[in-house]
């Protein structure tokens, strides 16, 4: 698998998504992809990482969609190159275009950095083949503007094309308002576009690939990309 990761001014997840993928692809590191570059080789995988991109100025991600090298990713996406964006990555694919929707302040206005269960609404893709429909994992979050919001014509559509990739659940997969840490619509914690090639998430299944660091449960998510893409 050749991935290559987007680095932004103020990204700060890069380097743990670099580690995650490097395990994944058995050693192999990604292509580190700085914000000002529109040329870069081919690639099976481009992850737009966490962070705060451009200091989150204006809106969370509204900058950075607007880089030399996410004009080139967009026609990646285009090509159907998979694209992976994670937290204010999946800030930066909505804004955009990528990805319908938008990323609000979360609904208790305070950043939110801890474990949360996540269900798995879906493994008709190269994502998330590797773990079961249903499925419930932990992994971590740490956002401030998480609160995932469409249309209801969108959130319709998201669920009738079997869009929806993650939901904020218990333990046991429960999903209810209880659950839902951000606000977001329906719990969705994560989305595809229409193509499926583009995988938008606020958690950090990066942050979930150590037994020494929290656990294993994000390793899924990389491991089934690497043999599918490899």
């Amino acid at each position: 698998m050749k991935a290559g990761i987007v680095v932004f001014p103020g990204s700060n997840r890069d380097r743990d998504m670099k580690m995650a993928l490097t395990k994944a692809a058995n050693g192999k590191p990604p292509l580190e992809i700085w914000h000002g570059d529109a040329d870069f080789p081919k690639l099976d995988l481009i992850v737009l990482p966490g962070g705060f991109s451009y200091g989150d100025y204006l809106r969370c991600g509204a900058m950075a969609a607007h880089s030399p090298a996410m004009r080139e990713v967009k026609k990646r996406a285009e090509q159907g190159t998979r694209i992976l964006a994670v937290c204010n990555g999946f800030q930066i694919a909505c804004e955009a275009g990528l990805l319908p929707g938008v990323l609000m302040s979360n609904a208790g206005l305070k950043f939110i950095c801890k474990d949360v269960y996540l269900r798995i609404e879906t493994t008709n893709s190269v994502f998330t083949n590797a773990y079961r429909q249903g499925q419930t994992i932990r992994v971590p979050v740490a956002h401030h503007d998480g609160n995932y919001n469409a249309d209801a014509d969108t959130v319709k559509r998201l669920e009738d094309e079997d869009r929806i990739a993650f939901r904020y659940a218990d333990s046991l997969g429960n999903v209810a308002p209880e659950t839902n840490l951000n606000g977001s619509v329906q719990n969705i914690a994560g989305i595809y576009n229409k193509e499926r090639n583009v995988l938008g998430l606020m958690p950090h299944p990066e942050n979930a690939t150590d037994p020494t660091c929290g656990g294993m449960d994000g390793f899924g998510l990389f491991k089934g990309l690497a043999e599918k893409l490899s």
